[in-house]
């Protein structure tokens, strides 16, 4: 377990507070796994962004009619903390007897709050159910490699050593599994989710990635050490000119999470997937 996530709210009962409560947010530094992987805040080899989707987002309007919406939050990769997914929610409940002029002043409440708490700026983005209907629902990238007959035996922790790749034959290409499951380091319940990887380097074995990924079924670590350890093992094994790695988890109390780390400096697409 993080040492910090122990004095966080996850995994202990909480009272529901309904009026606008910022000091709610629990931030847990990103330091110290990062210093497990072998990274620092000056040596992290990717750029990217942690999207968080909320989809419990209601407010009152000054007259006191409630409002739904969906909350769109990008923190940025090399933000000094993340936020404790259960202090989050309980933050976002906070606004649901709370009165704003307009969505435009709720916004920049939530920027300012959730930029504090990470430690950089935070981009926020209201929705309405109307936006994201017409948006739908979208498909992964690539060969899906799911299918793929393999044999597996353990599913304790993250295993490097059995993805393969041939050297002498340089691809480009997207793959994807849904298969990607770890355990939350606090509360041990499952998080699951779905992993894409794009590169271009020596081609990948996708029998060998598929095992790789499903060794991660019983580990323990948050959502984004999951991505960032994933990255790093590719990206020892390929060498790649170019490499992205993302997951999309699917939510939990109104709340999904979805790292994405690259080298390359994109824009990032926050698109919603079946089972999200």
């Amino acid at each position: 377990m993080h040492p910090a996530a122990e004095h966080s709210p996850l995994g202990k009962s909480s009272e529901y507070i309904s009026t606008y409560t910022p000091s709610l947010l629990f931030p847990i530094p990103r330091a110290a796994k990062w210093a497990e992987l072998g990274l620092s805040a000056e040596t992290l080899p990717y750029k990217g962004v942690d999207f968080w989707n909320c989809f419990e987002l209601s407010w009152l309007l000054p007259s006191g009619k409630p409002v739904v919406a969906i909350g769109e939050f990008s923190i940025p990769a090399d933000s000094p903390n993340i936020i404790e997914s259960k202090s989050f929610k309980l933050y976002l409940n906070s606004l649901n007897q709370t009165a704003f002029a307009d969505t435009t002043s709720l916004e920049a409440a939530l920027r300012t709050d959730l930029s504090a708490a990470a430690g950089k700026p935070v981009s926020v983005r209201i929705r309405s159910l109307a936006e994201i209907e017409a948006e739908g629902v979208m498909a992964l990238p690539g060969v899906c490699i799911d299918e793929l007959d393999i044999s597996v035996s353990n599913y304790e922790h993250p295993r490097p050593e059995l993805l393969r790749c041939d050297d002498s034959h340089v691809v480009e290409e997207s793959v994807h599994s849904h298969l990607l499951k770890s355990n939350c380091p606090v509360t041990s319940q499952p998080d699951w989710g779905s992993v894409v990887v794009e590169y271009r380097g020596s081609a990948l074995d996708h029998a060998s990635l598929l095992e790789y990924i499903v060794s991660f079924r019983q580990h323990s670590d948050f959502h984004e050490q999951c991505v960032e350890r994933i990255f790093l093992d590719l990206q020892r094994l390929l060498k790649p000119e170019k490499l992205t790695v993302y997951a999309r988890y699917v939510r939990r109390g109104g709340l999904d999470i979805n790292p994405y780390r690259s080298t390359e400096d994109v824009a990032f697409q926050n698109v919603r997937l079946a089972r999200q």
